[in-house]
């Protein structure tokens, strides 16, 4: 008597591959995450520029100082210059010793319109390596 099949079929078999489409679902979803708040993070920051942790003076051989004061009255070493006698002495400087590093001490006071005026003064007259000194913020000496 036959009742049916007592024999089981091999049925379908288990999958062996990883499906693809939830893993690029969740990376698509983060990417959309990133691309929107990464502009807002660079908005946020709160900046203190005349104070700074960062590496000491550079050692370089040749170097001058110009500073810039409150009142706008700027300064080659610990004189008081015009800006045309200012120009004359860098580029002076520039034409004898081209590689010479301009070391920028600016009042924290001073308008940045001020020092970026300063700074164009300076590369005009031939000297572009230009670094900017700061106070610690541990309240130690210059650097």
């Amino acid at each position: 008597m036959a009742f049916g099949q007592l024999e089981r079929g091999a049925g379908p078999q288990p999958m062996s591959d990883i499906n693809m489409t939830p893993l690029i679902d969740v990376m698509l979803v983060l990417l959309v995450i990133f691309m929107i708040t990464a502009p807002l993070m660079t908005n946020s920051l709160a900046l203190d520029l005349p104070k700074s942790n960062a590496a000491q003076l550079n050692d370089s051989p040749r170097f001058i100082t110009v500073s810039i004061d409150v009142a706008g009255r700027m300064y080659l070493g610990n004189e008081s210059l015009d800006a045309t006698a200012l120009g004359q002495r860098i580029a002076e400087t520039a034409r004898l010793h081209p590689q010479t590093e301009v070391q920028l001490r600016a009042d924290q006071a001073v308008a940045y319109g001020r020092v970026a005026e300063l700074i164009g003064l300076v590369q005009a007259n031939g000297l572009t390596r230009i670094g900017f000194v700061t106070d610690s913020a541990t309240g130690g000496a210059p650097r």
